[in-house]
């Protein structure tokens, strides 16, 4: 078992992640569709959870898997922090005085959706929330995770795919119990582990590539 992971270093780790950080293939980036994720941590006892979805299972595409709160950022939305609350209060009721913001994950970039993702990392209380619940049009079940379970070693597993385009690429998987996470939330949720643990370093931004299982 790794490390345990530490809040505060989560905090400082996190904002030393400029939001859209320089990328050589910026070019190309500028055609995805911009989205963000809220990453919520809270703290329960001393012990740090994160705060994951499992989709709805009538959802055209990734039905029933897990994710972050998030979504496409719309016109209206002014950023896309503005974005990730504003996706986090519909699919699960998290109120946007909430949370406090901690700073960023790498961005990334996925294949089968064709989005740029800006994970958003926050602190979102003291204890659970209360009041969350899920929007049954997007989330079948709300998961409070906590941090320590990630980091077992039989929770985390990593598999090598041949991805469109670049080859061979490692993809990761955390096995819950009655959940698997996997892609491109996996590959935040290792980020994650890496910033509050201090096991690895982090590039300045990622590009993972998604394709189905099936």
């Amino acid at each position: 078992m790794a490390e345990p992971a530490d809040l505060a270093a989560i905090d400082t780790r996190s904002r030393s992640n400029a939001e859209n950080p320089g990328d050589p293939l910026a070019g190309k980036l500028r055609s995805l569709r911009r989205s963000a994720v809220l990453v919520p941590l809270y703290e329960d006892s001393g012990e740090l959870h994160v705060i994951l979805t499992r989709r709805a299972a009538h959802l055209r595409s990734h039905s029933r898997e897990v994710s972050f709160p998030g979504g496409g950022k719309e016109e209206s939305d002014p950023s896309l922090w503005d974005t990730a609350l504003r996706e986090a209060h519909e699919e699960i009721s998290l109120e946007s005085e909430l949370v406090q913001f901690m700073g960023y994950l790498p961005q990334f970039r996925t294949v089968g959706s064709q989005s740029l993702i800006q994970p958003h990392v926050a602190f979102v209380g003291e204890s659970k929330p209360e009041g969350l619940k899920p929007d049954p049009d997007e989330v079948e079940h709300i998961l409070y995770v906590p941090v320590a379970e990630l980091l077992l070693d039989e929770v985390f597993r990593e598999e090598l795919w041949h991805m469109p385009a670049i080859g061979k690429a490692a993809v990761n998987f955390f096995e819950l119990v009655g959940d698997t996470v996997w892609g491109a939330t996996a590959a935040m949720l290792r980020q994650l582990l890496a910033l509050g643990t201090g096991t690895e370093s982090l590039e300045k931004s990622s590009h993972f590539w998604e394709q189905d299982r099936t």
